[in-house]
């Protein structure tokens, strides 16, 4: 007996053909080698509006695992976020997630 669970498999061409522009993104910063946890800190703070202490935890992921979310959202929102970091010398991408 077959039963409708309501639930539906999406295949890799249904996912290939949705567009991207309702889809979520993330704005990555990667580690350095040439940035001061302060400065990156200031910042985490200035441009993306992160309290202290987000900003310092964001920090230490960046140093200890190469890499750290630091937001989500729509890619015009996160765009000129990441041009600012990157302005001020960090490395940073926006992402789809």
């Amino acid at each position: 007996m077959i039963t409708n669970t309501g639930y539906h498999e999406e295949s890799d061409i249904d996912v290939l053909l949705k567009s991207t522009d309702d889809a979520a993104y993330e704005l990555v910063l990667y580690n350095d080698d040439h940035n001061t946890f302060e400065h990156v800190i200031n910042c985490l703070v200035k441009y993306c509006r992160h309290d202290i202490y987000q900003a310092e935890q964001c920090a230490w992921i960046v140093h200890s695992k190469g890499k750290c979310s630091v937001k989500s959202g729509e890619y015009a929102f996160l765009e000129p976020l990441c041009t600012a970091l990157c302005d001020q010398g960090l490395s940073a991408q926006v992402e789809l997630i």
